[in-house]
């Protein structure tokens, strides 16, 4: 069986929130996970979920995994 342990949490930055704070929003916190016996890690993107007026979903990592840049916009 496949078992994860949280090695850290990945907070929001407050310049996106600062940006955004007009606009009515969710955000889930991002999470470093290490697989169990083994030396893989898995990165969960903070995402920033706005949903009015329009619908946006912006994906923040911590480190350059996609093409070198911290954020990603994912379209619909």
């Amino acid at each position: 069986m496949v078992k994860f342990k949280t090695i850290q949490i990945l907070d929001p930055d407050m310049e996106i929130l600062e940006v955004i704070k007009e606009y009515k929003c969710r955000v889930k916190n991002g999470k470093v996970k290490h697989l169990l016996h083994t030396d893989l890690q898995l990165i969960k993107p903070t995402e920033y979920l706005i949903t009015y007026p329009t619908t946006l979903t912006i994906l923040e990592y911590n480190e350059n995994e996609i093409f070198s840049k911290l954020f990603y916009i994912k379209k619909v």
